[in-house]
């Protein structure tokens, strides 16, 4: 028996598989919760029906232990990067196997690396074998977020179609298999650049489909509407001085709609500060936060700090908070948002986004929310893949790196009163695409082939 939500299933569903590593590929399947069923007993009753491919229930515990050792090896090395001197050249070493090699001039990438070959021989000793035959006993589309479980779906003869949704603005070979042109793995990418990459790694075209990278359905809402509500009060706190309105008022009520321009805010300026999974940036949050406290202590500005799912961040952030007093002074202006599991912390962060004006984070898979109409400020890339979604956020012209978050008491009303963040608001809005999550359900469970035509190449 199938179940979704704890019902038995009976329209089209879907295996929605992801893998608890930082959050980018949990991030990716969420928006896809209404499409996932699971058999009985194999998905956590916490996260619906959607399934953890290296923590879902009655895991063997040697695929317990070879998914445990990735993943605590990188979120370790994420961490150690701030060391003095070691830090630095121990996460070269691990960016460096994990590259993404220049795309230009074009050429033949097909040849498998040597992290390609060690996941296969993994494989074909067993690895994921247990979750794939559990899934062939009712085989339904397999749609995954991380490109070994469609390698595993593969080599151990899944029944049912292999869907991988690529969660990056561009990708590294270890997404292609090991012979990409025999492959029947059909991928989901976000852009024009990941399909052109992958045709260099060897994929076949009729196996791409540009379906955009798949957002919250709760923060776009019916024809839109919840999206361009939140971006006509965004756009009213981003350009306090009407500069960059009085200049592009035709474009913003022509791509935006007359019923959402010259909106009033109805919060104060906001900014949502995100760590990654491995909490390795939590101090830019206090810095920010120590930057700004006089503005949040009169109210002018509201701050959520993004602890995720880490304790240890929250805890962080509430010593900070605390040793400069601002929850006494104005409770509500600081948020600290936290959540038990993922699909809470998940939950909690984009109903946060409704009212955010600014997006402060590493260009990591948040860098597709500009597609929410949010400008993102940049933190430091941790990683080659967030070299190129930096990247791709400043070719549209959604994103900024950012200045020293010490004085961000400076730097951010410069960039305010110049309209340069509604600008970017914008730019997101109309470059980016937001509807990732409805083309991956047409693709995976309706066979529809069609591609996103107003995406960038790069």
């Amino acid at each position: 028996m199938l179940y979704c939500g704890g019902m038995a299933v009976k329209q089209k569903k879907a295996y929605i598989v992801t893998v608890d590593m930082g959050y980018g590929h949990q991030r990716a399947v969420y928006p896809l919760h209404d499409i996932a069923a699971a058999p009985e007993g194999l998905a956590h009753h916490i996260d619906g029906a959607i399934i953890t491919a290296n923590t879902y229930p009655g895991i063997p515990k040697r695929d317990r232990t070879l998914w445990e050792g990735g993943r605590s090896i990188y979120e370790t090395i994420s961490r150690m990067k701030k060391l003095p001197m070691i830090g630095e050249y121990i996460f070269g070493i691990m960016d460096y196997l994990q590259r993404i090699e220049p795309f230009y001039p074009r050429r033949d990438l097909s040849r498998a690396t040597l992290q390609i070959k060690q996941i296969y021989a993994t494989i074909r000793h067993g690895w994921g074998k247990d979750l794939i035959d559990r899934l062939n006993k009712h085989p339904l589309p397999l749609v995954t977020s991380f490109f070994t479980v469609a390698f595993m779906a593969e080599e151990h003869k899944y029944k049912g179609d292999i869907f991988c949704i690529c969660t990056d603005t561009d990708v590294a070979r270890a997404w292609a298999p090991m012979y990409p042109q025999q492959s029947r793995i059909r991928y989901l990418v976000p852009n024009r650049r990941v399909k052109e990459r992958m045709l260099l790694y060897g994929i076949r075209t009729e196996q791409l489909f540009i379906t955009g990278f798949p957002l919250p359905k709760e923060n776009l809402g019916k024809d839109l509407r919840v999206l361009k509500e939140s971006l006509g009060c965004r756009l009213a706190n981003l350009d306090p001085e009407g500069r960059y309105f009085k200049k592009y008022e035709h474009t913003i009520e022509y791509y935006l709609g007359a019923r959402y321009c010259n909106m009033k805010a109805n919060h104060p300026l906001t900014i949502t500060f995100a760590v990654g999974g491995a909490g390795a940036q939590r101090d830019i949050g206090v810095a920010i936060l120590e930057s700004l406290h006089e503005h949040i202590d009169r109210g002018e500005i509201r701050l959520n700090l993004v602890a995720g799912v880490r304790q240890d961040v929250f805890r962080y952030y509430e010593t900070a908070v605390r040793s400069m007093h601002i929850q006494r002074l104005h409770q509500g202006n600081i948020v600290i948002l936290y959540g038990e599991t993922k699909s809470e912390y998940f939950r909690l962060f984009n109903e946060a986004l409704l009212t955010t004006d600014i997006l402060w984070t590493k260009p990591s898979e948040l860098s597709f929310y500009a597609g929410l109409g949010l400008p993102v400020i940049m933190a430091p890339p941790v990683g080659s893949q967030e070299d190129f979604n930096r990247d791709w956020l400043l070719s549209i012209g959604a994103g900024f790196t950012s200045e020293d978050p010490r004085y961000t008491n400076e730097w951010l009303f410069d960039w305010l009163r110049s309209g340069w963040l509604a600008e970017a608001a914008m730019n997101g809005f109309m470059n980016a695409p937001r509807n990732g999550a409805y083309h991956v359900a047409d693709v995976a469970l309706h066979g529809k082939k069609s591609e996103i035509e107003d995406v960038h190449l790069l």
